[in-house]
């Protein structure tokens, strides 16, 4: 069974605690269905109820992960990416400078409907990939490791932010980031 984590988030700029503490009870819930789902599934019964719990699976489990992801990136405060790190230095490759890849980002962030805005790691290929992900398990990127992720649904940013106002949100929440954190996780990329 999954446990919902706790996050070690400090006062945020932009990004009001009653809107991170809402934020955290919706992630609580992707846990909870997520082990129902997974309870659900082991009584082997056929049928639709069968089918349509291995259905919703993908999408309360990616709805778990993501969260979890898009927390940790504003643990421990805010800090900008390290120059000479590895990290920075293949955006500076794929994207031509860190600015030209948060630029394309915040394109991809401005996506119509629902979803997430995230930037994966190929392995395989060794590049960089930013992409739309709907709701948050419709065009996940098999095989690749998510690096950052901004989730882009009203529930991240409608209690300071009019849904007109959504790349004011995605600003306040970039400028809170952790880049640290992103920074370890291309490292444990880069070790396979």
């Amino acid at each position: 069974m999954y446990e919902a984590r706790t996050f070690d988030i400090p006062e945020l700029k932009g990004i009001s605690q009653k809107s991170i503490d809402e934020h955290l009870k919706l992630y609580q819930g992707y846990v909870k269905h997520t082990n129902l789902i997974l309870e659900k599934m082991k009584e082997e019964k056929e049928g639709y109820e069968e089918s349509e719990a291995r259905r919703r699976l993908g999408f309360e489990f990616d709805g778990m992960r993501n969260h979890e992801y898009y927390f940790e990136q504003l643990e421990g405060g805010p800090s900008d990416p390290e120059k000479e790190h590895p990290l920075n230095k293949k955006i500076e490759k794929d994207f031509g400078s860190m600015k030209q890849a948060y630029n394309d980002f915040k394109k991809v962030a401005s996506t119509r409907g629902v979803g997430w805005a995230v930037l994966y790691y190929d392995q395989e290929h060794d590049t960089l990939i930013q992409t739309w992900v709907d709701e948050q398990h419709l065009g996940q990127l098999n095989g690749l490791t998510f690096l950052f992720g901004v989730d882009m649904w009203e529930h991240s940013y409608m209690l300071d932010y009019a849904p007109s106002q959504k790349m004011e949100y995605f600003d306040a929440y970039t400028s809170n980031v952790n880049w640290s954190v992103i920074e370890k996780r291309f490292e444990k990329a880069t070790k396979k």
